[in-house]
This record gives structure tokens, C-alpha cells and sequence, in this order.
């Protein structure tokens, strides 16, 4: 999965000299947390987030009447409090590329570039979209975490056992766990009975059930 397929294309953009309630406006009238702010030449320059909106208020707002504050707003443009020290990314990236680069810098979107033109923008709220759907979040089925061997073969070994049986995973997720010697397996089955799938699983050499339950997605 590439930053191409998740990214927002062609997203709203931005002038330096928009006035910041301008920018706030725009932003909510389109439900969106970052603004990028491009110059007359198309080219990137800085990005208006909702946190630099709530910094060009002054900290002590109550000191003031909100004629000074309005007028303080009015005054301001985004080139006056637009984030000028980006981090981007292409679109040929991976996901986990983009996601690592978000968490290391505490930062919640990265513009996507493609040989020096804003192309998209990819945002937390994408990230945790995609994370939604690889989990199966949406999905129904018999959700179960196994901790198994860290070793050749063993995820084949857990889902050849449900195969089997019939059974049709819907989700299949494999993550580390503090133990360096085990790894934990979540997944979602369909078309097994939950006491022969548990009883399946069971009683496979070296396999610990963690957690079963059963999900049903609220209509």
C-alpha cells in the first residue's frame, strides 16, 4: 500500500497573503485540519494547521474584548502564522514510511510531493482509517489472539488448521510482543462453529489462545 492510494489528491490549498479567519472559515466550512499554502507559482511555501489557528489568538484571550480580538484576527495572514519547516513525502512511499515519519515527529499530515508540486496530502485521520480496515474493524466474525513461536512456518501451521476446517479469515494481523521469542496473531473466521474453531486452534503444539470473542457490527 502507497501514500498515492490513501493520500487526499489535489487538496484545497491556500494564498500567504489569505487572511487567517479566512483560513479558519475555509477550513471549517471543509471539515479539514491542515491547509497548505502554496505561492502565486503553485509552489509549497508553509501549511496552516488548526494548532497554529489557536496559537494567533492571544493565550489570555479574557483580557481582551472580542472587538480587539477580531481585530487582532483580521490583521493576521496566513504567511503570518503558517508552519514554514515541512516535512513531505512521495507519493511512492510506503504507508508505514509515512505513519513512521508522523509518530518520530509528533506531526499529523505530511503534503505529498512529486518533483517539486503538491500532489496530495496524507493525514492521521488516513492512517487511522487504513488501520480500521486492516484490523477488520468493520467486519464481523470470531476475532481470536494467539501467541505463537517466533519461527519459520508457523503462521502457515495456524492458518492451513483453519483451512481445513472451512474456515474463512477475514483478518489476519501478526505483531511482536514483549516476549522476543513469541510473536501475537489476531484474526476474524467465518464459516466455522466457534467451539470447533477454538478447539482447533487449541490444540495446535506451542499455540497460546490469548482472547476470543465474537463480534457483531451494530446496524
Amino acid at each position: 500500500m502507497l501514500v498515492r492510494d490513501q493520500m487526499t489528491p489535489h487538496p484545497i490549498c491556500g494564498h500567504p497573503e489569505m487572511p487567517v479567519v479566512e483560513a479558519q472559515k475555509v477550513m471549517q466550512e471543509n471539515n479539514i485540519r491542515h491547509l497548505p499554502i502554496v505561492d502565486d507559482d503553485g509552489k509549497l511555501v508553509g501549511l496552516v494547521t488548526q494548532r497554529s489557528l489557536m496559537n494567533a489568538v492571544p493565550s489570555d484571550v479574557s483580557q481582551f474584548s472580542p472587538f480587539v480580538v477580531n481585530y487582532i484576527l483580521a490583521k493576521l495572514q496566513a504567511q503570518n502564522i503558517m508552519t514554514r519547516e515541512l516535512v513531505t513525502i512521495g507519493p511512492d512511499a510506503t504507508i508505514e514510511e509515512a505513519a513512521r515519519v508522523m509518530a518520530d515527529r509528533k506531526i499529523g499530515c505530511l503534503p505529498v510531493m512529486e518533483d517539486d508540486e503538491l500532489v496530495g496530502i496524507i493525514s492521521d485521520s488516513d492512517l487511522f482509517n487504513i488501520m480500521v480496515d486492516l484490523l477488520g474493524a468493520r467486519r464481523e466474525g470470531m476475532r481470536i489472539t494467539v501467541l505463537q513461536p517466533d519461527r519459520a512456518g508457523e503462521v502457515a501451521r495456524l492458518t492451513n488448521a483453519i483451512a481445513e476446517k472451512g474456515g474463512y479469515l477475514s483478518v489476519f494481523v501478526t505483531y511482536p510482543t514483549s516476549d522476543p521469542d513469541k510473536w501475537a496473531s489476531v484474526f476474524k473466521v467465518l464459516n466455522v462453529p466457534d467451539d470447533v474453531l477454538v478447539e482447533t486452534v487449541g490444540k495446535l503444539p506451542d499455540i497460546e489462545i490469548a482472547d476470543v470473542r465474537e463480534v457483531k457490527i451494530a446496524q
